[in-house]
């Protein structure tokens, strides 16, 4: 109990407001409470197997599962145990994702209302399908020929919809990254999060793009979920 407590304190550290971190606190402690069930002297104690068997036995409660990993990801983030600390991660990522209801095409800000037409009698209606049936260079040539739309029309949803793969970048803000040149998640991931501020600030007042500029804390989580995710997408 007494890691917790410092853990309360490194998140008061980081910013975290009070309720944030009550929560992230009294999460780690319901494992903790778990782990003495399974005869382990702590959350310091704990293994693979014990994450999994507690994500097992939590699946019934009203909470999401992914609230959990945040919490016990960011603890062993804070003890240096990174081998936990990344699995709690991948998890939670593989929870929101699988619960994520994919981006509509037609709700890309600029999208061609004909194109979108077009491809929906291909069945291609959401990001999901715009990225299994265009990730290839193959794939966007089979596309362009059956529906007649031009092969750069059709590169271009397939960046919008890669760069939807990142939390919190649909509508306006995937069709900023995708104009100012940041097309795919592998550039955003290489971007440090100051320069990446200062460098669409500029592009917006140039441009005169119907938008403002992120804000600090939104391009660091936005470069920091582009990290996490793997490249699909062929050129």
């Amino acid at each position: 109990m007494q890691k917790i407590e410092k853990f309360r304190n490194y998140l008061k550290r980081k910013g975290k407001k009070n309720h944030v971190v009550d929560d992230l606190v009294k999460r780690c402690e319901d494992f903790e409470k778990f782990l003495h069930k399974r005869q382990r002297s702590g959350i310091d104690d704990a293994d693979k197997e014990d994450l999994l068997a507690f994500l097992e036995a939590a699946k019934g409660q009203k909470t999401a599962t992914s609230n959990y990993l945040r919490a016990i990801g960011l603890y062993y983030r804070f003890t240096s145990k990174a081998d936990l600390s990344v699995l709690a991660s991948n998890l939670r990522e593989q929870r929101i994702s699988s619960s994520r209801k994919p981006f509509v095409l037609k709700d890309f800000r600029g999208a061609d209302k004909k194109h979108i037409v077009l491809l929906a009698k291909e069945g291609i209606a959401n990001t999901d399908q715009m990225l299994e049936r265009g990730k290839t260079p193959t794939g966007r040539r089979i596309l362009s020929d059956k529906t007649g739309i031009p092969a750069e029309a059709i590169l271009e949803l397939v960046k919008l919809a890669d760069l939807s793969r990142i939390e919190g970048v649909k509508n306006i803000r995937a069709r900023l990254y995708h104009d100012a040149g940041i097309d795919s998640v592998e550039k955003m991931a290489k971007w440090n999060p100051d320069d990446l501020r200062a460098y669409l600030i500029e592009f917006v007042r140039k441009t005169g793009f119907d938008g403002i500029a992120p804000l600090p804390k939104e391009i660091r989580n936005t470069i920091e979920e582009a990290k996490k995710l793997p490249k699909i997408v062929e050129y």
